[in-house]
């Protein structure tokens, strides 16, 4: 029994036109996302642990239904769970957590806002190119570790401003969590909530529901941690 492959079926769900068929390495990369963004909630940073083994499994699905692109960027989730690993498990002399949740401070709040504008603008323009210049930079990359790939034909991206969104957001809003940052959860929030949409229109119905599942315990995250700043005063800080 190959566990990696995605044709080891875990259970067909009747749900959507023709049913889905749920393997068991995105039935447990899924468990391990919720996991993650659940224990990142509650500030446990055992959650990178959760996250390493998401973005592990679902670097490996990407591989085999030919998402290269998408492949990169679990890349790059992989090395910010290493990052915030290390980042919530720094201690002041007193045996405290380096890093307390906090606010953005203003101007780098309007920094993060006006390059994230600018990335989405430009990703929405060149989205095409771009992915499949990563894709071809992911198959060059895997054909130089001997791995037999080929180039997929890629098609236009169906929806490239909501697509552009989710990239750059995620990419922002996981830099930000491992500075715990208040506004990570907002922009997961915006996120999760575009998915919904986005993959319910596809007909990705079992996605669709996972990111529904994702957008409460974001909105849950939101309340705990603004909660906890304004505890802790967190408007003063500014590193």
């Amino acid at each position: 029994m190959d566990f990696l492959s995605t044709q080891n079926i875990l259970v067909h769900i009747p749900f959507g036109e023709g049913g889905y068929d749920l393997s068991w390495i995105e039935a447990i990369g899924t468990i391990a996302g919720l996991l993650c963004i659940w224990l990142a909630s509650l500030e446990k940073i055992i959650n990178y642990f959760f996250g390493l083994i998401n973005v592990t499994l679902f670097a490996i699905i990407f591989f085999q239904i030919q998402l290269y692109a998408s492949l990169l960027l679990q890349l790059f989730f992989f090395a910010a769970n290493i990052y915030g690993w290390y980042a919530w498990s720094r201690q002041t002399s007193h045996n405290e957590a380096a890093l307390q949740i906090r606010w953005l401070p203003m101007p780098k709040a309007i920094l993060w806002l006006v390059v994230s504008a600018v990335a989405i603008g430009l990703m929405t323009i060149f989205i095409n190119p771009v992915f499949a210049f990563l894709t071809r930079v992911a198959v060059n990359l895997m054909s130089a570790l001997g791995l037999n790939v080929t180039m997929p034909e890629l098609q236009p991206d169906a929806f490239p401003f909501w697509d552009s969104c989710m990239m750059v957001l995620s990419i922002v809003a996981m830099i930000l969590m491992t500075r715990k940052y208040v506004e990570n959860w907002i922009l997961w929030v915006i996120i999760n909530v575009i998915s919904v949409v986005i993959f319910a229109l596809q007909g990705v119905y079992a996605m669709s529901l996972e990111y529904l599942i994702l957008t409460f315990i974001a909105l849950n995250g939101t309340r705990m941690w603004i909660n906890s700043a304004r505890e802790r005063g967190s408007h003063a800080l500014s590193y």
